[in-house]
């Protein structure tokens, strides 16, 4: 085993303790403070400079949860003005996620290829230009290629955002800054239910043209502010550019000392020599040529692991059904005997308000706590929740009367569990966990591919929801579901290993035993 050649094909395949024994300033932590006085360890102010990046790029999941949060709500009136049948609802509301599989698959190259910075700016442009598209739309049809635009932009932002976030966060805290991406994914839906609600009270074929045009504000500030932060240190070290990868490191570590392990760190895993401190002979070294060979063609046994964790983490949060509980969660509230629109909106405020709550304690509780406990009290809450609403709603499908009253409330309550649940570990660890895991040469495209298979399958779940309840009743959809999340459930408590404070160089060592459940933390 060994490193590749900076920009070779083969993979970095060293374990953990070959990384420390050959790199002896790993052994020197600079990321606690001893207590002279007590010989503790102090935890670490965070970077106020890594925090505005990690802000800044988090812009770009606002957007997909905006989208997501507002069509739930715009649909209703959208489905009157143009007079669609459920088929085409499915199709409007489904299709972002089809659309984005272009902008995910393009986002892991070009990413590597022109660096994370321009990859925001093309995601913003493609966004702002759907917002506006959708916003303006005099037909179904119209309608569609604003979809187009804005699902093109989604799936660059999802992708470059923890891509970005993971790579300007030091290991103490990567947790927790990892985490915006999806913190500002649902403040992005919560905006989008309030602006459903707010712009409902305009005429009905106004309202929802402001809920969709007002999407372009959060591009425009996406795009200012990529042309504003600073590139990645990791890609600047994949280019040669180690001097102004040390400037950037300067400004996102606590000390010194910290800013030069890390690069010395990101230069071993990238196969640069010691003796290298500025610009790597060559200029470019790499835009990403062959690393969809080393991930799919000739993968090592590490990289096999990699991969099935960050695929099957990205599945599972998708294949559970969550979309389906953002998406429809109107028509969810109807079934569950609430009839108002007004009644059912502010019902989706509510929802956003507990998704929002729910992630804010788990990204204080990632890095406290760890990925693998949230994950697996994440899965275990959503399948008590998802199968109590199945029962729930099964009892108002069979007696829709007054006696029932009480499987109302159990409804309407264990969809505000499920949400709680899912945002406290299903929610931000995917996005943390699959940008961790990846190596340094594989990262982008490696989140690139996982963020295909979300897509993929959010798109065909939210695609076929309302022709699947109405095959198998809408209870019988949500048990499917909840019989997802045991399987979810042992897949993660089998395979995955916690990498709570560790590096993102640490981290490779971790792979390639496949069995971890003799370790819960």
């Amino acid at each position: 085993m060994g490193y590749s050649n900076f920009g070779g094909g083969n993979n970095l395949d060293d374990s953990h303790e070959q990384l420390i024994e050959r790199n002896p300033l790993r052994n020197v932590c600079s990321e606690t403070v001893a207590d002279n006085d007590h010989g503790h360890l102090k935890k670490p102010k965070i970077n106020k400079f890594a925090l505005i990046c990690a802000i800044m790029a988090s812009v770009a999941n606002a957007l997909l949860g905006y989208d997501i949060g507002v069509m739930s709500g715009a649909v209703i009136y959208i489905k009157d003005q143009f007079s669609i049948s459920d088929v085409q609802v499915e199709l409007l509301v489904g299709t972002l996620n089809i659309y984005s599989l272009f902008g995910s698959i393009a986002a892991g190259r070009s990413s590597d290829w022109i660096g994370r910075r321009y990859t925001f700016v093309i995601a913003a442009t493609n966004f702002l230009a759907g917002a506006l598209l959708m916003g303006l739309s005099t037909s179904y049809t119209f309608l569609m290629i604003g979809r187009f635009f804005a699902g093109i932009g989604v799936g660059f932002a999802c992708t470059v955002a923890p891509v970005y976030t993971a790579e300007v966060a030091p290991a103490s805290y990567r947790g927790f800054l990892t985490t915006f991406p999806e913190v500002f994914n649902n403040v992005g839906i919560l905006l989008g239910y309030v602006s459903n609600y707010g712009f409902s009270k305009l005429p009905a074929n106004q309202g929802w043209r402001f809920m969709l045009g007002i999407g372009a504000v959060p591009s425009v500030i996406l795009a200012v502010g990529a042309l504003i932060m600073p590139e990645s240190p990791r890609w600047l070290v994949m280019q040669g550019r180690l001097a102004d990868a040390r400037r950037v490191l300067d400004k996102i570590s606590d000390t010194m000392e910290e800013s030069r392990r890390r690069l010395e760190d990101i230069k071993e895993a990238a196969g640069i020599p010691r003796d290298h401190n500025d610009v790597v002979a060559g200029q470019k070294r790499t835009t990403g040529e062959g690393v969809w060979k080393d991930l799919l063609i000739h993968p090592t046994r590490r990289v096999r692991h990699v991969l099935l964790c960050a695929l099957g983490i990205h599945f599972f949060q998708q294949a559970i059904g969550f979309d389906t509980v953002i998406l429809y969660s109107p028509r969810i509230f109807e079934k569950a005997g609430i009839t108002s629109n007004n009644e059912k909106l502010l019902a989706t405020v509510a929802m956003g308000v507990m998704k929002l709550v729910f992630v804010l304690v788990a990204m204080i509780l990632l890095d406290k706590v760890g990925r693998r406990p949230l994950l697996l009290t994440s899965y275990a809450g959503v399948f008590v929740s998802l199968a109590t609403l199945a029962t729930s709603l099964t009892v108002i499908e069979r007696d829709p009367t007054e006696t029932v009253r009480w499987a109302v409330i159990v409804s309407v309550s264990m969809v505000l569990s499920a949400v709680a649940f899912f945002s406290i570990g299903a929610g931000p660890v995917t996005l943390v966990y699959s940008a961790e895991i990846f190596s340094l040469r594989l990262r982008a495209q490696g989140i690139g591919l996982g963020m295909v298979v979300n897509r993929v399958v959010s798109g065909a779940i939210s695609m076929t929801f309302l022709s699947l309840y109405k095959a198998i009743t809408i209870g019988g959809a949500f048990f499917l579901f909840a019989g997802v999340s045991v399987v979810g459930f042992v897949f993660f408590f089998l395979f995955y290993p916690e990498t709570q404070g560790k590096t993102l160089e640490e981290i490779e060592g971790l792979f390639g035993s496949f069995v971890h459940w003799r370790s819960i933390g």
